[in-house]
């Protein structure tokens, strides 16, 4: 089994495409600001879970997922503030998508856990 296996990861993919549309809809203003920032993160989600997998210890891969769980976060942020300067709705992308990826990261997290 690889990364390319798991739901997270593949669910992480899903959400770098959604980023991407989004960010056709921003202004051209932020090319260098928002629009870098939350492709760069939400890439950096399935990055580190790949990364992780292909680790030879689990407690790397753990270290890994904290990483992605991380960029979670900063996307999260970067989508609130997306949301606050009226520029696109992105209550969906954070109740939905990030959500989901933070809960099935989680989950993941605490069955490598159990290997420790």
């Amino acid at each position: 089994m690889t990364h390319k296996d798991l739901e997270v990861w593949k669910r992480s993919i899903d959400l770098v495409i959604k980023i991407y549309d989004l960010s056709k809809r921003l202004p051209s203003d932020e090319k260098f600001g928002l629009l870098s920032q939350i492709k760069r993160s939400s890439i950096s989600t399935p990055s580190n879970i790949a990364e992780g997998a292909g680790r030879k210890s689990t407690k790397e891969y753990l270290r890994f997922l904290d990483i992605a769980n991380g960029s979670l976060s900063e996307l999260e942020t970067q989508l609130i503030i997306i949301e606050k300067l009226n520029y696109q709705k992105t209550d969906d992308l954070i109740n939905v998508e990030l959500t989901t990826i933070r809960k099935m990261l989680y989950r993941l997290r605490q069955s490598l856990y159990k290997k420790l």
